[in-house]
């Protein structure tokens, strides 16, 4: 064996350790019963998943979020406003792997803690009316805090993952899958039609011990067009073709798009143009958008190794509020797109009468 084991706490100690209130099991069974309705065309409002492409400072995470709180209760007419706080980082090749792995940024790799950290942070954005957007990569680590997650996605590097599809199909809440980093969609496809379907497979259960799970399929997943290596998937063809295909297989219809990956060229500057874009087709009555995921923090751009000391994970000094990985737009320009969003959608509205 080319390995070691360290112990780590399981689930339900962990859970009793940082319980959930009843107000919050509550706020966040009326998000996922929203995203449903959304997905499923009974709710005529757009979802926008929206956060820091990862987590790795908690006070900055808070002060996102604080403000996130007050443009979601004075825009949820219009809008269903879900934090992107993904805890995990799925690498290329090598490099910090998020707050959950990583949490101290040093490469000490203290998992243990790491899980505490984020279940405990994931208490607190709930508890500020914020309901949590994240990635489920770890096929253990979900069930730590699947509990407080009102939406889920699954990223293109795991999209065509058994694995994924599985755990999928018995989560609590709306899963989105992406479309796979080529660019393709017929994969990202199957792994929705799998994910709606029951399973038995292998996982931990709450105490930690290896259990055969038996689930029901999880009919409320979608695709997010996400992009290729030589494409974008952003205009008005694209998510037409992509949802003539799903109607053909029997799915949902309607599709997520996120603003930022290959649709911006992995250009954080170009997540505003490409929003726009969005924008207007909504504004011209397309109903076959769900909503959009933007990466976006307090700073706009990410920290070179200059201002954090070579961040991945070797004790970083970093600049407050930017991030340490993908480049993020700013909140001022974030609060634009919200505002721009909801008039889309208070137009798309009036016009669908």
């Amino acid at each position: 064996m080319r390995s070691r084991t360290f112990e780590c706490v399981d689930p339900s100690t962990l859970k009793e350790k940082l319980k959930v209130n009843v107000r919050t099991v509550n706020f966040i069974r009326t998000v996922r019963s929203s995203v449903k309705r959304i997905v499923n065309d009974v709710d005529n409002r757009v979802i926008v998943i929206i956060g820091p492409c990862s987590i790795h400072d908690v006070e900055s995470t808070m002060d996102y979020c604080y403000r996130l709180s007050k443009v979601r209760a004075q825009l949820q007419q219009d809008l269903e406003v879900i934090m992107r706080a993904f805890l995990e980082k799925p690498r290329t090749s090598v490099g910090w792997k998020g707050l959950l792995n990583d949490p101290y940024l040093d490469r000490s790799s203290a998992i243990d803690n790491g899980l505490e950290a984020s279940r405990k942070l994931y208490l607190q954005i709930n508890k500020a009316n914020v309901p949590i957007g994240a990635e489920c990569l770890n096929p253990i680590a979900v069930w730590f805090i699947h509990d407080l997650i009102s939406w889920g996605a699954i990223g293109a590097r795991t999209t065509e993952s058994q694995t994924h599809r599985e755990i999928a199909s018995g989560l609590p809440f709306t899963v989105g899958f992406k479309n796979n980093t080529e660019g393709a969609i017929s994969t990202t496809i199957n792994s929705i039609t799998a994910a709606g379907c029951p399973h038995y497979f292998l996982s931990v259960n709450k105490a930690g011990k290896p259990s055969t799970f038996a689930t029901d399929g999880n009919s409320s997943c979608h695709l997010i067009l996400r992009g290729g290596h030589k494409t974008t998937n952003y205009d008005s063809q694209s998510i037409n073709n992509a949802s003539t295909y799903l109607m053909l297989t029997g799915l949902k219809s309607k599709v997520l798009i996120d603003v930022s990956h290959s649709n911006s060229k992995s250009n954080h500057v170009e997540q505003a143009r490409v929003c726009k874009e969005v924008i207007k087709q909504i504004n011209n009555g397309e109903r076959k958008i769900l909503g959009v995921m933007m990466e976006s923090y307090l700073t706009e751009g990410k920290q070179t190794s200059s201002e954090c000391d070579s961040v991945c994970g070797c004790g970083c000094k970093a600049s407050y509020g930017k991030s340490i990985t993908d480049a993020c737009i700013g909140w001022p320009d974030s609060v634009d797109m919200f505002k721009e969003l909801a008039a889309a959608v208070r137009i798309r509205r009036k016009d669908s009468r």
